[in-house]
């Protein structure tokens, strides 16, 4: 009886420490060391927040850059990805609709969902791949458009990506 009590007070201390102090703890370092990451790099526009720089949004009109697709829909409480196997009837019938959206080769990552189905990169060459739809529905120059893409380019090492909430932005305050 003696090891069936103390069994439940670690449970009860385990339980505390890992469920309560750790988190806790974890929370505040990301809060008072990384604060604009911890709060999820919100991005505003006339004082509204519009959106998150580390979670995709969908884009559907032809007036902005798109997103890589997403298995959950662009739903961060649904985070995933499709866990669909290369075989699949259903990812191949996936992959086929979205090549007939494009109408010619594309950049593989536009067929593809991330692994998280929320990543809010793209290439840029994806990127550069939809610039001609941006500048015939906005009528803007093409070379605008580009040295927009090229601005908003981050990288590390031999990787560049673009934000596409940011450039969508970035876009939007053009004239």
């Amino acid at each position: 009886m003696r090891n069936f009590w103390i069994s439940i007070k670690l449970l009860l201390l385990m339980t505390i420490l890992t469920g309560i102090v750790y988190p806790l703890i974890v929370y505040l370092f990301g809060i008072l060391v990384f604060p604009d990451k911890a709060s999820g790099r919100l991005l505003y526009r006339d004082n509204k927040v519009i959106g998150s720089a580390l979670i995709a949004q969908k884009f559907e009109s032809d007036r902005y850059f798109w997103s890589r697709p997403s298995a959950v829909d662009y739903n961060a409480l649904a985070s995933g990805g499709s866990n669909l196997s290369q075989t699949s009837k259903k990812l191949k019938n996936l992959v086929s609709k979205r090549k007939e959206k494009y109408n010619a080769e594309v950049p593989v990552e536009m067929l593809f969902a991330s692994g998280s189905g929320l990543d809010p990169h793209i290439s840029v060459a994806a990127a550069n791949y939809q610039v001609e739809r941006i500048e015939k529905n906005r009528n803007l120059k093409r070379e605008k458009i580009v040295e927009l893409i090229k601005k908003n380019t981050h990288g590390i090492f031999d990787a560049t990506y673009v934000n596409v909430l940011q450039l969508n932005i970035a876009l939007d305050e053009l004239k």
